[in-house]
């Protein structure tokens, strides 16, 4: 009888934690595809904001904004917030 008891509650056991086991690893997987897309997201986010950092810069070099007031305030506040935004390049690997 004390035999039959452990091999139920071992039985119970294992199938419990098979479930849980199985429940957690397609959560994992679920969350994996998330993260690869987000790298993927960031990685062409990163890729843009480099593309308009060396843009900016160039239109910066030819000094052409500097004659007119407003378009030379919008310009330099442009410029402030590509520089925050350069802040958040995605790491090359």
């Amino acid at each position: 009888m004390m035999l039959e008891t452990i091999l139920i509650l071992t039985c119970i056991l294992v199938v419990v934690l098979g479930y849980t086991t199985i429940n957690l690893l397609r959560k994992v997987e679920k969350l994996e595809e998330i993260i690869e897309r987000y790298d993927f997201h960031l990685k062409e986010l990163s890729t843009q904001i480099e593309l308009s950092d060396v843009k900016l810069k160039e239109i910066d070099l030819k000094e052409s904004f500097k004659s007119d007031d407003e378009i030379g305030w919008f310009f330099d506040q442009v410029k402030i917030i590509q520089e925050s935004i350069s802040k958040f390049k995605f790491p090359q690997s």
